[in-house]
């Protein structure tokens, strides 16, 4: 069995998830169709494998090791087929993330697994061939940092298929918990409700979004608070897994104007400079 994974998509998510496994030997490719994405993906490996060093998490020949297991590809054409784990981290979008799993599958990986933060695992395994083999691994931003992956089983997956991930999981020294696939899983729709009010209560003028975060960082002990996250998260991702909960739920997860005003104006947090904070 090859110890290599891939990656399909080279963003902030996708690059987290080729370091993480790039850290405990695994080859990793990436695969990206935009040049502007491959080269990200390796600026984020590069730049958090050097800050691990500065820290004194490892040497500089460590450092160097793990960013020469990281490769960037075009297409999937190149690859060696029967990887160990292929995981999408495209964009929150069906038809996107259906698309290039569709494409992918095509490399018979032993585990075959969506980064969705709320879309449906039983949908998305629908034009599969071997749904059994299909799971959400639900990483957390920063991949690096973030102790914690959501597995979520979908209605085909295999026992097999569920200690495969926990496995790898466990192999990463992450956490994991195991959820069915209800909208929004367990994280998401929890995150998005907490998130959703903290940016109604800036709109109310409640409070500034420091204070509001302040107030759950330090009087609810989060580490991050809410619109901080949400910047972090990328406030497009948030309003589309707002729009997927809606449709599910209800009015209770109904986006507020203004995060649709600021996706609108292009301030999408933390990858565009300007969220609830500066950066």
């Amino acid at each position: 069995m090859s110890q290599r994974i891939v990656v399909l998509g080279g963003g902030t998510m996708g690059a987290g998830i080729a370091y993480v496994f790039a850290l405990k030997g695994f080859g990793v490719d990436v695969v990206d169709p935009s040049e502007s994405g491959r080269d990200a993906c390796l600026r984020i490996v590069k730049h958090v494998a050097a800050r691990a060093v500065e820290r004194g998490g490892m040497d500089a020949g460590e450092s160097l090791m793990v960013t020469e297991r990281v490769n960037v590809q075009k297409n999937l054409s190149s690859l060696q087929a029967e990887p160990v784990l292929l995981i999408e981290a495209v964009p929150e979008d069906f038809a996107l993330k259906s698309n290039v799993l569709n494409q992918a599958q095509g490399l018979h990986p032993k585990v075959l697994a969506t980064n969705t933060s709320s879309i449906s695992i039983t949908s998305l395994a629908q034009n599969l061939d071997h749904p059994e083999s299909f799971i959400g691994m639900h990483f957390f931003n920063p991949v690096w940092s973030s102790p914690l992956v959501e597995i979520v089983v979908g209605a085909e997956t295999a026992t097999a298929t569920v200690d495969a991930t926990k496995e790898l999981v466990d192999i990463i020294e992450k956490g994991s918990i195991t959820v069915g696939d209800n909208p929004g899983f367990a994280s998401s729709r929890l995150g998005v409700a907490l998130g959703l009010e903290a940016i109604r209560m800036v709109s109310d003028g409640v409070a500034s979004a420091a204070d509001i975060d302040k107030a759950m960082e330090l009087g609810y002990r989060h580490p991050m608070g809410p619109l901080r996250l949400t910047d972090l998260v990328g406030l497009d991702v948030r309003l589309g897994i707002a729009r997927n909960l809606t449709q599910a739920y209800g009015s209770r997860f109904e986006p507020p104007q203004l995060l649709i005003d600021m996706v609108e104006r292009g301030e999408l947090g933390k990858k565009s400079g300007q969220g609830f904070v500066s950066w």
